[in-house]
């Protein structure tokens, strides 16, 4: 196994845990999941799926490499970048053909897959490169903030259409939570 190989494989690995991250605040709906995985059908909280499935991956891909011994650098720092990256290329391409032709599910995972392959491309050649010590240390900090943000904004969601749930006709979390309350 050569690391072109375990990208390939990094790509089906993430694209698979995205099913389970989609599906996993309904099934165990608790303050922690609501922080890492989406709570409704909102475009925004479904950024939450590219994120936190690129870096659950990542403990599988850390072993894989150890597993082979291959030689790699900024482990780190391609694993938050490329989490991070995949949510404005998929936000930049969905929202026109979106707004064009409405809700479609086959859209919304094909495109998932394509931002996969073009985040793991991105990964591959990140750990190709020298190490670059300033950004590797500074990947907690960046992952912790960009959860924070995330955090925020299902607590917290503007009135604005990327927030709206057309499923439910709701904005995160907040409003779910009065309306099951008097029930």
């Amino acid at each position: 196994m050569n690391l072109k190989k375990i990208k390939i494989l990094s790509v089906l690995g993430i694209f698979l845990l995205s099913f389970l991250s989609h599906f996993a605040y309904s099934l165990f709906p608790n303050i922690i999941f609501s922080f890492i995985f989406p709570v409704n059908e909102s475009i925004w909280e479904h950024m939450k799926i590219l994120f936190t499935s690129t870096l659950l991956y990542g403990i599988i891909d850390y072993l894989l490499l150890k597993k082979y011994n291959i030689k790699y650098n900024n482990f780190n720092f391609q694993l938050y970048f490329t989490a991070l990256i995949g949510i404005p290329i998929y936000l930049v391409i969905y929202l026109p053909l979106y707004n064009l032709l409405g809700e479609s599910p086959f859209i919304s995972i094909s495109l998932l897959l394509i931002v996969y392959i073009i985040t793991q491309i991105v990964s591959y050649n990140i750990l190709k490169e020298k190490e670059l010590k300033v950004l590797n240390t500074l990947s907690v900090p960046i992952i912790i903030i960009i959860y924070l943000g995330f955090i925020y904004l299902t607590y917290n969601p503007p009135h604005k259409f990327i927030f709206y749930d057309t499923l439910n006709e709701k904005y995160g979390i907040n409003e779910y939570k009065k309306i099951t309350k008097y029930r």
